[in-house]
């Protein structure tokens, strides 16, 4: 509260008003960080429940595993391991597919402390997605958001198991939105969230929740050495792929069995067809009773356009193969 004191300056004729200011403190910073771990802590006990500890066994993705038995070495009990979640009450699992990837043994440690067998469901590496499911009592599914309502500043939470410790509890913000990220079979994710939340090995598959306890992206990814640049998948890309890989085991996209490489077009093929783009795919071979084929599509055409809209390169033609309806 602010006060106005009148004072008789020491000529007797003179007068000013001196204003009082409450002194100072640190009073409301303090409000605000304790209303910030609050937050943080309100999210990591509400979710933390759903979230799971996989471990993989006997990885069979390699050919120089595979050699060396040839030659006598004997198998060998490779082991992954990576973070997932709980999303439906009877067991259904998200988590990422270079973590579960031709694995022969799955295993699912959930935060009381319970280790469950999984089963794979389905596995879809163009979006580095998969889902699990295991079979147990009272599970917690954690509560599916909105990718589409998140915006760049606001807090997020990621849990996982960086190194196998349980259950770890990292907070950051969204650093940004519509990055793209490509996967390890190649094709570009679109609709990748940035943040600054710190992850590390094993957090790959665990969740990154909105201050309202809603999973918004599934973690995937981050720079090294850099510190503080993390990727997640947004969780409508998620959704959409879970459904997917529950209801058939695989994602269906459209094909058109051509193989091509980006390179520059002709000024004049550019000019003359007032192309909006420089660059398309060059088309190199065609598969044998494909839809290119049946096409009469041939080695050596470009490829500028699908659908309606302009192809650039490989991966605006992936993009919109995506998108487009199969069949």
């Amino acid at each position: 509260m602010q006060r106005e004191i009148d004072v008789i300056a020491n000529n007797g004729f003179s007068a000013a008003n001196i204003s009082t200011k409450p002194v100072t403190t640190q009073l409301d910073d303090v409000e605000l960080l304790d209303a910030y771990s609050q937050a943080v802590v309100s999210v990591a006990e509400s979710v933390s429940p759903s979230v799971v500890n996989i471990e993989v066994h006997n990885r069979t993705n390699s050919n120089a595993e595979t050699n060396a038995r040839r030659r006598g070495g004997g198998e060998r009990d490779n082991r992954g391991s990576g973070s997932g979640f709980v999303f439906t009450p009877d067991g259904f699992i998200l988590t990422n597919s270079h973590v579960v990837h031709n694995a022969a043994k799955i295993e699912a440690t959930l935060a009381d402390g319970r280790r469950l067998n999984a089963v794979m469901v389905g596995d879809d590496p163009e979006t580095d997605l998969a889902v699990i499911r295991i079979n147990g009592a009272n599970l917690v599914p954690a509560q599916l958001g909105d990718s589409q309502t998140i915006r760049p500043g606001q807090l997020v939470v990621a849990i996982g198991n960086p190194y196998g410790f349980q259950c770890t509890v990292t907070a950051g913000v969204v650093s940004a939105l519509g990055r793209s990220l490509r996967s390890r079979s190649g094709r570009l994710i679109d609709d990748i969230i940035q943040t600054d939340a710190a992850l590390n090995p094993g957090n790959s598959g665990g969740p990154l929740v909105n201050s309202l306890g809603k999973v918004i992206g599934v973690n995937t990814a981050m720079i090294l050495p850099a510190q503080g640049i993390c990727f997640a998948i947004a969780v409508n890309t998620a959704k959409y792929v879970a459904g997917q890989l529950i209801k058939e085991g695989r994602v269906r996209r459209s094909h058109i069995g051509v193989a091509g490489q980006n390179v520059p077009l002709p000024r004049r093929v550019v000019r003359f067809h007032q192309l909006p783009i420089e660059t398309g795919i060059l088309v190199v071979s065609i598969e044998p009773g494909s839809p290119a084929q049946k096409s009469q599509m041939l080695e050596g055409d470009m490829i500028v356009g699908c659908a309606g809209q302009p192809v650039a390169g490989i991966d605006d033609l992936h993009r919109l193969l995506t998108e487009e309806r199969v069949g």
